[in-house]
């Protein structure tokens, strides 16, 4: 009630105070109103009474009693009351524009705090465009200059981390003074000034990254046939995972049943038990497990199979990796299951049965002779199965989330140990693994016949086809001739490379590369999309700072970039493997999603488009060109660093060469980094944008023809819009990027699915 009581005070106030203000006319305000409706002064506010509570409570930390005996605080604790500590120099000059005096920087009382708070959450529109107007007036004549936009668009560009020179403020405040200063007087008065913020209202700018209204979707009212909806389009998307799995576990099963009966009906089982039939069960999962888990990462022989349509459709091949890391778990089920049994159950009963019944049972298998528990152990079979279990077991915990990714969180003792290079070289201790799996099947302790010693059936082939995948990667590495034309670093620490392309080197868009620096070490390839066309005549990749391999290698090429330098540092490449974005032909509507560095997979597939749509590849006309007149790809780039549109600002420019490219392609640029909509540090930087744009084509924030929009995209809205543009159609949504995004996505692919006639078909990287 109190804060409401004074909003209607300083209602009154500024109508009847503002000379400037009420010149405007009523059609005018009108006319304004919906420019800045959304206009607010503290992005977070929801709760009006809520937030003053949080605000005086900030207040109440700091204040001391003044003369006057009224709490006060000084003037620099400002920033820190209304939660806008990380932009202090904003909150100085809003502090300024709300006092409206030259002698500013004096204490606050509490109950000027309350008054200033009041103004910050005024709804009245016209109360807030004249703050805004009193921001740039830094003289409180009421006039703005040239020289005081600029001042404002520098502080708003600094204050949302956006690279802007004095120069081009200097360029963006004569833009401003030339559109709104029709009479040339140099200077611009409230009416003049509310034009500008008119610019960047909600109905002349796209609305990707606001509250969605969902209009689009069919509502149905029944919970039930809803259900059935949402499950039907589940298992559209995941059956073929669905039955991969299935079989994968029903083979499990089957083998691990056809072990268990057939030891249950052995004489050993009257001296273990149950226990030895489900040691034999999970040693026969085992094997099949320890084959099974070299296929999903011999890349050459999915890449060949990918190309198989009908293989294609029922295999889920861009699932390779997390199938991979499934069977794994089913290793380490078999192995608990196995040598568990074996350690505590079937060992012990051995060397502590009846010795009659040892020498009927088992007798035979040990000459006759009842060993000890200790004596078990020390057997080449107990030894070798140990060993591995050591050897697994530091490969899989050094291949988990945290460890691989060198997590903060961990302990820094053990952060020193691990990382991606840690992790590669721990996973190549299988050699040693499937070398002593070999002497582990020969020596048995149960059996002598050659016929159930089968493991080497069960890893024979997949062995060597991994091992036959490896050699061909050493010979065709070397084969590639590869040289680098150009290297160059970015911001955000992004290297650039533009390699010559081998003879017989020939790619689909979506493709990666391994990528190996023998200066940095001989062993490791590391996989990286490629970024050029497949009809280029050279070979792109951008490679981010994000690991220890890569860090070397970035520092390495910057001193190769250096004018003191003679040569780059030597690579090799092997590939082209194939990725889940590939298949993007399958879709005449695509959609691209984005974040970071995860942009580049999609960048060999948009210069695809724009090649086939203007005929030139490097230069050179393209004669074999075909028509996309049906086709529509949409690109969402998401990224926190202003720096980033420089990655591709060349290719960005060339989206715009032609209306057929425009209309076939749609890239949308976010940039997370500014306060979204509404926020008054955002408004003037948005407002120049806008009106930059409008006149000249040019975005401010990434140089180019594509328009950047502030804060995160909602991705309901986008899903919304383009079910509601693509009625009837399927569409396919390739996505790179944190896991966490994956699975917002691929639930609003199945909602939207599932509520509109769109279908979308949902695809991830995995590398």
């Amino acid at each position: 009630m109190e804060i409401q009581k004074t909003e209607e005070k300083l209602s009154v106030s500024l109508s009847s105070s503002s000379s400037t203000s009420s010149s405007c006319s009523s059609s005018s305000f009108h006319n304004n109103a919906y420019c800045s409706s959304g206009l607010r002064f503290i992005d977070f506010l929801r709760d009006n009474e809520r937030e003053w509570k949080l605000a005086e409570k900030r207040f109440d930390q700091l204040c001391w009693s003044s003369v006057a005996s009224e709490p006060a605080l000084k003037w620099s604790n400002f920033p820190f009351c209304i939660g806008m500590s990380e932009s202090q120099e904003f909150a100085y000059q809003l502090l300024r524009a709300l006092r409206r005096r030259k002698n500013w920087k004096i204490e606050i009382t509490k109950s000027e705090f309350h008054i200033l708070w009041c103004q910050l959450i005024h709804s009245s529109v016209n109360s807030r465009t004249t703050t805004l107007f009193h921001l740039c007036d830094r003289n409180m004549d009421g006039k703005v200059t040239e020289k005081d936009i600029k001042q404002m668009i520098m502080l708003s560009a600094s204050t949302n981390k956006l690279s802007v020179t004095h120069e081009e403020g200097e360029d963006y405040a004569a833009l401003v003074m030339e559109e709104l200063d029709e009479e040339k007087q140099g200077y611009l008065e409230l009416p003049q000034f509310e034009k500008l913020f008119k610019i960047s209202s909600p109905k002349t700018v796209p609305t990707l990254n606001k509250q969605s209204s969902n209009k689009h979707i069919r509502h149905r009212h029944d919970p039930f046939q809803e259900s059935i909806c949402e499950a039907e389009m589940l298992l559209r998307s995941r059956w073929r995972r669905a039955w991969m799995v299935a079989l994968w576990l029903i083979i499990c099963l089957a083998l691990f049943a056809w072990k268990f009966i057939q030891y249950r009906q052995r004489t050993a089982f009257q001296v273990m038990g149950y226990c030895l039939s489900i040691a034999k069960g999970a040693a026969e999962t085992l094997k099949f497990n320890m084959a099974l888990v070299l296929l999903p990462v011999c890349r050459n022989t999915i890449t060949w199979l990918r190309r198989n349509s009908s293989l294609n459709s029922i295999i889920p091949f861009n699932d390779n990796l997390n199938f991979h890391k499934l069977v794994a778990g089913g290793i380490v089920a078999g192995v608990i299951l196995h040598g568990g049994t074996h350690l505590v159950c079937d060992l012990p009963r051995i060397s502590g049965c009846e010795k009659s019944i040892f020498e009927k049972t088992v007798g035979a298998q040990f000459n006759y002779h009842q060993p000890s528990y200790g004596e078990m152990l020390a057997t080449t079979e107990s030894l070798t199965g140990i060993i591995m279990v050591i050897l697994m077991a530091i490969a899989f915990l050094l291949a988990t989330k945290w460890p691989r990714r060198k997590s903060t969180s961990l302990p820094r003792s053990i952060q020193q140990v691990t990382g991606y290079n840690t992790f590669w070289y721990s996973h190549h201790l299988f050699i040693f693994v499937y070398a002593l799996l070999i002497v582990h099947s020969i020596f048995l302790f149960l059996t002598d016949k050659a016929t159930e010693k089968t493991t080497w059936m069960y890893i024979a082939i997949p062995v060597s086809l991994y091992t036959g995948e490896r050699i061909l990667r050493a010979i065709r590495s070397c084969l590639y001739e590869v040289n680098i034309l150009k290297a160059r670093t970015y911001s955000g620490k992004v290297l650039f490379l533009k390699l010559s392309k081998p003879e017989r080197f020939k790619y689909q868009s979506g493709m990666y590369v391994l990528i190996q620096c023998p200066q940095i070490s001989p062993f490791e390839w590391h996989p990286y999309s490629l970024t050029s066309a497949p009809q280029d005549t050279h070979l792109s990749v951008h490679i981010r700072n994000l690991g220890d391999w890569s860090y070397e290698l970035y520092s390495l090429f910057q001193e190769g970039i250096s004018p003191t330098s003679k040569e780059y540092p030597k690579i090799f490449i092997d590939g082209p493997y194939g990725a889940a974005s590939q298949d993007h032909v399958k879709y005449n509507r695509v959609v691209l999603i984005g974040l970071g560095i995860g942009a580049t997979p999609f960048m060999s597939i948009l210069k695809d488009v724009l090649i086939r749509i203007t005929g030139k590849s490097d230069g050179h006309t393209d004669n074999g060109k075909s028509s996309l007149s049906t086709s529509k790809t949409y690109l969402y780039w998401v990224t926190r660093e202003q720096s980033s549109f420089d990655w591709f600002k060349d290719f960005m420019k060339d989206l715009t060469l032609s209306d057929q490219t425009q209309l076939a392609v749609e890239m949308h640029n976010f940039l997370t980094s500014v306060y979204h909509e509404g926020d008054v540090r955002s408004v003037p930087i948005r407002a120049i944008k806008t009106l930059h744009y409008t006149r000249r084509g040019i975005d401010i924030v990434s140089k180019t023809p594509v328009q950047t929009h502030f804060g995160r995209p909602n991705w309901t809205n986008i899903f919304s819009s383009l079910a509601h543009r693509h009625k009837g159609e399927r569409i396919g949504v390739f996505y790179c990027g944190p896991l966490a995004l994956a699975r917002e996505l691929e639930g609003l692919c199945t909602k939207f699915s599932t509520k509109t006639s769109t279908r979308f078909v949902f695809h991830k990287e995995n590398y």
